[in-house]
């Protein structure tokens, strides 16, 4: 994995981040309920946790393994947005459940990302 996609893939889910909070904070507020914007600011900073970490890996000198991307490139895809689609549906009225069992499956390729980083370090 070259350290420019993995410095674009960091930056392209920070902005997005903030666009997301900036979304939640204003034009989420007026319709949903605390705990649902709750969950979503979960998301939101999950995401850019994780977008910081993928800055942090493509600036660094040394390379990693592509597995280390995709499992935070992917875990950030399956836990944030899988959350922004349960809490958007849910106002709707329309929750869509199937996404409930992928958010655990994104925050567990989150966990093996980090596990992987650190066998990575040491």
């Amino acid at each position: 994995m070259t350290q420019q996609i993995i410095i674009a893939t960091g930056a392209f889910f920070g902005m997005l981040s903030v666009i997301f909070g900036a979304f939640g904070a204003h034009a989420l507020k007026k319709i949903l309920s605390n705990d649902q914007l709750h969950s979503f600011e979960v998301g939101v900073k999950y995401q850019m946790y994780h977008a910081i970490v993928l800055l942090a890996i493509g600036f660094n000198s040394y390379s990693i393994s592509s597995v280390i991307y995709w499992c935070f490139t992917i875990g950030i895809v399956l836990f944030s947005f899988s959350i922004y689609g349960l809490i958007l549906s849910d106002a709707k009225g329309k929750k869509l459940r199937f996404l409930g069992p992928i958010t655990p499956i994104g925050g567990l390729l989150l966990v093996v990302g980090w596990l992987l980083l650190l066998i990575n370090a040491l």
